[in-house]
């Protein structure tokens, strides 16, 4: 600093900070006084730069917020060559289904968000009615629950384009309108079966597909993108698909937005057909028997194995090993309310494999039996855990006290990049109506042991009573030994890798 003259007032001192020259105060040395105000006015120079430094990044934040709610509240407009009125807006995805062409990636629509459910049943493929407010679970509230309904078709909303709504009912194939009333009656279930009966539902989508003015395979890319969109929110407003099913949708828009531009309009159909079907017996048909193999070579001879639930994977696995000549046992342990363990438990026992069925409730006595523990998984996560039916976690913990192995069977398409740590923030809610019991189970029910089978009945009058119908689980990394893929046998902590080699294929 310049040297200033004693007896300088504020101002000087300023100019001398600013780097202003005195040279004819030049030469004296400052007081104590000055030397105090100086510091002062240094300190307080960097405090007022700080705050400049805050406010400009506050209203570059909040200039960045209202950009990008502006970006999501603008129409999103697919300008086709040509194309028909129809093909002018793309349908967006229904309440609760994220974004499903991006597998398990997308943001999820909050049910427990009121302004914005409104705004996304203005432009939902189907209008479903969801269970009340004061009915829901707290913790399960931004989850879709809807009610038991009688016609969902008669419920398919009219589809927004610009600002005019207007009817249209040839939006939705009846072939993919067929397929969603029989995943919302569960008259479908199990992952392979869904993804197998989505992508041919597509296929006959992509073959009947017919516009005047479609030219090219880029002219048959476009409009197949842009028919797809509304069928895939109606079948995800039908029940939320699983992450195998996202990875499948996200895998055909690929192949869809690459068609060789060499090909006429049927041979790009027919190219799409011809890949969907190598997808289905590569991903899925194959996949199970290589699993089915590597899990019957784990299964030694006079072991119990204990099975939950119904896989497909784990079915054909137990089935290749009896055919192979080992002899075993299996322990079915089923649970309310699907009861799925006793189509596994007609299966086995059809093929002459010894079965013991149990409900989970009895878990704990039978486990000390049990040599190994064989489940099915809807999805393997990043951080290695698993999502499968609910139930599944609680076998896997029960396994553990016991000292028990736990081999989960999957194929690689249900490999996902996302990562969770528990089933609150990500799961699906099936009807609550389901937890009570039937007139038909109720008269093979002794009435002397259970005088009050009918007290979930109305459950709806009851002003603090609410039900809860999981349909999944997580069971952590941590409780599984092995995982049996068609690849081989992998530790849970294998998952990204998977993923990282076979992104390529834009399979997971």
């Amino acid at each position: 600093f310049v040297m200033a003259e004693a007896g300088a007032d504020l101002k000087k001192i300023e100019t001398l900070l600013d780097g202003g020259a005195a040279p004819a105060e030049a030469g004296k040395e400052l007081t104590k006084a000055e030397r105090a105000s100086l510091f002062k006015l240094q300190n307080q120079a960097k405090i007022d730069a700080k705050k400049a430094e805050k406010e400009k990044e506050k209203v570059g934040k909040a200039e960045r917020a209202a950009a990008a709610q502006e970006a999501q509240r603008a129409p999103k407009v697919v300008a086709s060559k040509g194309g028909d009125a129809s093909a002018s807006a793309a349908a967006p995805a229904a309440p609760g289904s994220g974004e499903a062409g991006k597998g398990s990636g997308g943001l999820k629509l909050q049910h427990d968000d009121e302004k914005a459910m409104a705004r996304a049943r203005k432009s939902a493929a189907l209008q479903r009615t969801e269970v009340v407010s004061s009915k829901k679970v707290p913790w399960f509230s931004h989850l879709p629950q809807y009610e038991r309904e009688t016609s969902i078709s008669q419920q398919l909303s009219k589809t927004s384009k610009r600002a005019e709504t207007v009817r249209q009912d040839n939006d939705i194939h009846p072939a993919v309108l067929t397929l969603g009333l029989k995943f919302a009656d569960w008259l479908i279930v199990g992952a392979n079966h869904r993804t197998t009966a989505m992508l041919r539902a597509f296929c006959k989508v992509i073959m009947d597909y017919q516009s005047p003015d479609m030219h090219t395979t880029a002219d048959l890319s476009r409009n197949l993108d842009v028919r797809l969109k509304p069928m895939i929110s109606y079948i995800v407003a039908c029940r939320p698909i699983s992450i195998g099913m996202g990875n499948a949708i996200r895998w055909l828009k690929s192949k869809i937005a690459h068609l060789p531009s060499n090909l006429s309009i049927q041979e790009g159909k027919e190219y799409l057909q011809d890949q969907v079907e190598n997808y289905i017996m590569e991903k899925i048909v194959f996949a199970d028997r290589i699993i089915a193999k590597n899990a019957a070579a784990k299964i030694s001879a006079h072991d119990v194995v204990l099975v939950y639930g119904r896989s497909s994977a784990v079915e054909a696995g137990l089935l290749r090993a009896h055919k192979d000549g080992t002899k075993f046992r299996v322990i079915v342990v089923d649970s309310r309310p699907k009861f799925e363990g006793k189509q596994v438990l007609a299966s086995l026992s059809a093929a002459g494999v010894s079965c013991t069925y149990i409900m989970i409730n009895s878990l704990s006595y039978v486990m000390k039996e049990v040599s190994k523990v064989l489940l099915g998984a809807s999805a393997m996560l990043a951080n290695g855990n698993v999502i499968s039916r609910v139930g599944s976690s609680m076998v896997a913990i029960m396994a553990r006290q016991y000292n028990v192995p736990v081999l989960v069977c999957c194929e690689t398409y249900k490999f996902s990049e996302k990562v969770m740590l528990d089933s609150i923030c990500s799961n699906e809610l099936s009807d609550p109506d389901e937890l009570v019991c039937s007139e038909a189970a109720l008269s093979e029910i002794t009435h002397r042991c259970c005088p009050f089978e009918r007290s979930l009945a109305d459950w709806r009058d009851v002003k603090d009573m609410k039900l809860l119908n999981l349909v999944y689980d997580l069971t952590p990394s941590d409780l599984i030994v092995l995982v049996v893929t068609e690849l081989g046998y992998l530790p849970p902590s294998s998952v990204p890798v998977v993923i990282r080699e076979y992104r390529k294929e834009v399979t997971l």
